[in-house]
């Protein structure tokens, strides 16, 4: 038979994906051993993904807050060096993203590629705020008396945050980085049906100088781990963007749990129980980063 004469059991056979989760900055498989199909808007399936559980969001929260004193203690520089190496390894696995954005969000080639820049452009946009926040929030109180009155920003420490829904790169990002760079740590819930640019994305982060355990993505059922992460008594805080369009959950139910233990929130956008998913395009104001700040104020005698 000639050289280039193929049968049919030359046929390749495509390698079928199943990822798995991240924590720790490990890739463990869900503690249920539970997966789902992820297919694009025509229902042509992409891949597998692993279908994260209540326990693997309490295994993501204690690996947030093991890494938190070592992430809130580095220098505000060094956190800005990280974020911008985050933008550099996705800029090389650019055209990995654009496919991937592009078949779960339905859109152009073109357009894809540009919502993989402004994701990569954000994260350096985050990483030029890290030793800024201190001078833009801080600052020297003027009071009566011999005494400095300075205050500044410090995390609040372990923050949940459930990804949008539709921007499943872009909108990730958003509400992503500017949880790590004012110092939290962070649990990820990602997008139900179009969680491939995130896993991508902790591919990246595991490849770059971010530690361990100071982002942990979970994927799955929003529906069905939103609400231990809402309710988890060791998570400070908890950013609600991805409640909006998500299916089979109220945020106002989200909030009600959070309550419990006096987490900070952060609300969908939207008017009263409508909760939307906003464009994420726009560059950024300070919100998502001071939303998760506290201020710190010490008083110190003058000296003579």
């Amino acid at each position: 038979m000639p050289t280039n004469q193929r049968t049919a059991t030359d046929a390749r056979v495509d390698v079928r994906k199943t990822y798995k989760l991240y924590i720790g900055g490990k890739f463990p498989r869900s503690e249920s051993g539970r997966s789902y199909e992820v297919v694009d808007g025509r229902g042509r399936f992409l891949a597998n993904a692993a279908q994260g559980s209540r326990k693997d969001a309490r295994d993501a929260v204690v690996a947030a807050r093991a890494a938190f004193p070592k992430w809130a203690g580095a220098t505000a520089y060094n956190r800005g060096q990280v974020l911008y190496r985050v933008a550099e390894v996705m800029e090389g696995r650019k055209a990995q993203f654009v496919a991937e954005v592009r078949a779960g969000e339905g859109l152009t080639e073109r357009r894809a590629e540009a919502v993989v820049n402004a994701a990569i452009d954000r994260w350096v946009w985050y990483a030029g705020w890290t030793d800024k926040l201190a001078q833009v929030l801080g600052g020297l109180n003027p009071v009566a008396g011999p005494y400095f009155d300075i205050s500044a920003p410090e995390p609040t420490g372990v923050v949940g945050v459930l990804a949008p829904q539709r921007s499943s790169l872009l909108g990730l990002v958003s509400v992503v980085a500017p949880v790590i760079a004012s110092g939290n740590t962070a649990v990820v819930l990602t997008s139900e049906l179009r969680p491939l640019p995130a896993i991508t994305l902790c591919e990246a982060l595991a490849t770059s100088d971010v530690p361990g355990g100071v982002v942990n993505l979970i994927t799955g059922r929003t529906a069905e781990v939103a609400p231990w992460i809402a309710s988890h008594r060791d998570v400070n805080a908890i950013d609600l963007a991805g409640a909006a369009e998500a299916e089979g959950i109220a945020w106002g139910d989200l909030e009600l749990a959070a309550a419990e233990n006096l987490k900070r929130v952060v609300r969908p956008a939207g008017e009263g129980a409508d909760a939307v998913e906003p464009d994420w395009t726009p560059t950024p104001d300070m919100a998502r980063m001071t939303a998760f700040l506290e201020t710190k104020t010490v008083w110190h005698p003058k000296g003579r």
